[in-house]
C-alpha cells in the first residue's frame, strides 16, 4: 500500500512552518487519511493548511498517549472535522502529571475531552484493526511503572499519586510494501519493548520502519546507545525520530545507525 507521512508538528521548524513541543503526523495510506496526534495546541491546523493538507479530509484520528503535547489539539480537530473517530487507549483519562523536584503539574489530555466528545472517541483495549492494513497495538502485557517512576511521570488516583505505568500508550502500525511501519510518538516504554509487542501481534512479519519520538532527551549516553542497538538487533531499516529525542540523543543515535536514521522537522515527508 502506498504510504505518505507528513510531519505537521515537531520541535524543529522548516519551510516557513511553526514549531512547538509536540508531535503530529498526517498519514496518507492508499485512499485513507489518518492523523496521529495533534500537538500541544491548534497550531497543527495552520501548519497542515500551509502544507496543503485538509484536516476535514481525515478519516481516522489516533492518540498515541494521554499527554498534553499530543492531545491538546483534539478539540480543535473535532471543530474542523465532522466525520473521523479518534482512537485512544481505554486507559486514557485526565490523570497524567509530571513532577519536578517537589512540584507536581498536570500534563494530561484536555480535562473534559472524553465527555465532550464521547460520540467521536473510540476506546481501544487490545490489538485493533482500524481499516485494512492499519492497526493499533497497545501495551498488552501490563504497564511499566518503573519507567514512569524514573521519568517522574505520575497518574492521579483516588488513593493519591502513583507512578505512571504508561498503560495509555499505544502504537499505530501500518502494513506497507516494504514491511510493517511502527509509529509511536514518544516510545516511553522503550523501542525494544514496543518492537517486541508488535512482533507478538504480527508474528513472522518484517518490521521495516519505526517513526516517533524516543524520549531520550535527558537520558544517559548508555541508554541512547542501547536504543540504537535495539533497532539494529530488530533489523529495522528506517528510523525517523524527533520531538522528545532532541538533538543530543539524535547525534549519538546517528553515530550508531548512520543513514538508517533521519531527524524530523515540520513539513518533512516520508514515503513507504
Amino acid at each position: 500500500m502506498k504510504t505518505k507521512i507528513t510531519v505537521g508538528i515537531d520541535n524543529i521548524p522548516a519551510g516557513g512552518l511553526k514549531q512547538e513541543w509536540g508531535l503530529s503526523l498526517y498519514i496518507e495510506y492508499g485512499d485513507k487519511k489518518i492523523l496521529l496526534d495533534t500537538g500541544a495546541s491548534d497550531l497543527f491546523l495552520r501548519n497542515y493548511e500551509r502544507i496543503g493538507l485538509d484536516i476535514s479530509d481525515v478519516d481516522y484520528g489516533v492518540l498515541s498517549h494521554a499527554h498534553c503535547d499530543h492531545a491538546n489539539g483534539i478539540p480543535a480537530f473535532f471543530e474542523h472535522n465532522s466525520k473521523a473517530k479518534f482512537y485512544v487507549s481505554d486507559k486514557t483519562a485526565p490523570d497524567c502529571y509530571g513532577k519536578i523536584l517537589f512540584i507536581k503539574f498536570y500534563c494530561g489530555i484536555p480535562k473534559s475531552m472524553m465527555e465532550d466528545h464521547a460520540d467521536r472517541i473510540v476506546k481501544v483495549y487490545d490489538v485493533y484493526k482500524v481499516s485494512d492494513g492499519v492497526y493499533i497495538v497497545p501495551h498488552r502485557k501490563g504497564g511499566y511503572p518503573d519507567i514512569g517512576k524514573s521519568g517522574h511521570m505520575l497518574r492521579k488516583t483516588d488513593g493519591g499519586f502513583v507512578p505512571d505505568d504508561l498503560c495509555h500508550e499505544q502504537s499505530l502500525v501500518l502494513e506497507t510494501g516494504k514491511g510493517l511501519v511502527i509509529l509511536n510518538s514518544c516510545s516511553h516504554s522503550g523501542p525494544g519493548k514496543i518492537i517486541d509487542e508488535v512482533r507478538d501481534a504480527f508474528p513472522g512479519k518484517h518490521i521495516y520502519g519505526y517513526l516517533g519520538g524516543l524520549h531520550l532527551w535527558n537520558s544517559p549516553e548508555s541508554d541512547i546507545r542501547k536504543a540504537a542497538h535495539e533497532f539494529t538487533e530488530a533489523g529495522i531499516d528506517y528510523i525517523g525520530t524527533g520531538h522528545c529525542t532532541k538533538d543530543r540523543a539524535f547525534r549519538i543515535l546517528k553515530e550508531e545507525l548512520g543513514d538508517r536514521i533521519v531527524q524530523f522537522r515540520t513539513g518533512m515527508v516520508m514515503d513507504f
